[in-house]
């Protein structure tokens, strides 16, 4: 009987202890700010009327 109640308290120790962690855990990630969203990359914007100085691929 002291070894089922020994596991018992075992398994419900580690159930609150694993619990205790997760809110913990979830309670730091929210705590932390949010960074923001920069791109590594940027690319410039095409000329609004689609003309470029190259000639298109299909013009011939």
């Amino acid at each position: 009987m002291p070894r089922l109640l020994a596991a018992l308290l075992t398994c419900a120790a580690s159930a609150a202890l694993a619990t205790g962690a997760a809110f913990g855990i979830v309670a730091s990630l929210d705590a932390t700010p949010e960074s923001q969203n920069v791109p590594l990359v940027t690319f410039p914007d095409p000329p609004a009327d689609g003309a470029s100085g190259a000639p298109s691929p299909s013009a011939g």
